[in-house]
């Protein structure tokens, strides 16, 4: 298998743009909500702390189904390429809506047991956003499938201008929704809707083009292929459950942040944007990783996976120095547009400097380095070190450093930190000795 270097660039550069148009549209909704009340803020913020388990379930099931399909192109099985692309979307369709149906019948069933302490108006909010939210379940799962399908190919063109014609749909849609129609939370749920509704259909389309290496095919669709499935779980399972103990974690994190006092809490939260902005690199690198390991391991060619290991690796090392040191020298510009106190303004800068630091030669080893890993069908290692390190790297020490050494939220930061350099050291030892070699995908 042979990447060229314009191959890489192109997939990274286009999948850094989606991954950034993502990001702002985010921005552009709380920016949007915040002119509703604070009522409708916390209920949006609220609901979509609980939908972020659903994404990341829908991702890790796309993530589980990317791999597949990699090792099908790179052995050139287009017949089960095209059934485990078929099989991705049927799967994750059935799945998405079995959960919207869950949802629907119990919102508040389950905002009562999360938030029951909520104010009413809040509350309200809630069950709106979550409602809607909900609708858009299959969607968001559907797109994930065929963008899957299209990463896989290493076309990442197609998904880049899909998002870009979404997210703006979604960003006019809650300027009309908001200031026009005048309605709520409503005025920016329906938005997210309709453009992942866009999202679903465009992709769909473009995924039954049959002149394609893998495509969807109605035949296989309609069929249930239980070997196939398995394959696609046991990449999907175990990262669904590593992502989701994650999400549960930082849910429980944001209990300790309170603790901390009003500054803090602020500081924090400002930090937390920039930091996801910063990791913009890192979390664009994945799907490199997938395509590329995951081509090479199909092909069986084991030279060629170490040989864009290192390449993938040191280039992303690169790239992160760069990306890093832009973002923090960016942050004391950015600070000005916030109405915040000195006093927070440099708990934010130093919150950063943190992060990018570590962001720049530890997270390359714990994030991007270890989707190669998963690529080449190493999964069930790293769940457990990553389960491991996230509840005794950062959890355990996010309370001994933030409220026993008394170090707020910078000890937060620190444990975040630690997590990372504890995966960083085994996954690298890890892509060291080869064991990645011994696993069969397909």
């Amino acid at each position: 298998m042979n990447f060229t270097n314009k191959d890489l660039r192109n997939m990274i550069v286009q999948l850094f743009l989606e991954q950034l148009l993502v990001m702002l549209v985010g921005i552009v909704d709380t920016f949007i909500i915040s002119y509703v009340s604070e009522a409708a803020v916390s209920g949006v913020s609220l609901v979509n702390m609980f939908n972020t388990i659903f994404i990341y379930l829908f991702t890790a099931l796309a993530s589980g189904g990317a791999v597949v399909i990699s090792q099908y192109l790179g052995s050139k099985d287009r017949t089960n390429g095209v059934k485990a692309s078929s099989q991705l979307l049927m799967f994750s369709t059935l799945f998405a809506v079995a959960m919207s149906v869950a949802i629907l019948a119990f919102d508040k069933v389950l905002l009562n047991a999360l938030f029951g302490q909520v104010e009413p108006d809040v509350m309200a909010a809630c069950v709106t956003y979550l409602k809607i939210s909900s609708y858009s379940y299959p969607a968001l799962a559907i797109y994930n499938a065929g963008a899957a399908l299209y990463r896989s190919m290493g076309k990442t063109k197609a998904t880049m201008y899909v998002a870009l014609v979404s997210n703006a749909i979604n960003a006019i849609g809650n300027v009309i929704g908001v200031f026009i129609l005048k309605a709520g939370v409503a005025g920016v749920a329906y938005p997210s809707l309709i453009a992942r509704v866009f999202s679903a259909v465009a992709i769909t389309w473009l995924c039954f083009n049959h002149k394609q290496d893998v495509h969807f095919r109605f035949k296989d669709i309609v069929n249930w292929d239980g070997a196939m499935l398995g394959k696609i779980m046991k990449i999907a399972v175990p990262y669904g459950i590593e992502s989701g103990i994650f999400q549960l974690v930082k849910v429980a994190l944001s209990s300790v942040v309170a603790l901390f006092g009003t500054y803090q809490i602020a500081a924090n939260g400002i930090a937390q944007s920039i930091w996801s902005l910063a990791a913009l690199l890192g979390v664009t690198m994945g799907p490199v990783y997938i395509t590329v390991i995951g081509q090479t391991m199909g092909a069986g060619d084991y030279a060629a996976a170490k040989y864009y290991f290192k390449k993938l690796t040191r280039l992303t090392l690169v790239l992160s120095i760069i990306w890093n040191v832009f973002i923090f020298a960016l942050t004391p510009v950015l600070m000005q547009f916030y109405a915040i106190s000195q006093e927070t303004v440099n708990l934010v800068i130093v919150l950063v400097l943190i992060h990018n630091v570590f962001n720049t030669v530890a997270f390359p080893f714990s994030g991007p380095l270890s989707n190669g890993l998963r690529a080449a069908g190493d999964v069930r290692f790293t769940m457990f070190v990553s389960i491991g390190s996230t509840v005794l790297g950062r959890l355990i020490f996010s309370i001994v450093f933030g409220i026993y050494f008394n170090l707020g939220v910078i000890g937060i930061a620190l444990a975040m930190c630690l997590d990372w350099s504890i995966r960083a050291v085994i996954f690298f030892y890890r892509y060291k000795s080869g064991r990645w070699q011994e696993f069969e995908v397909i």
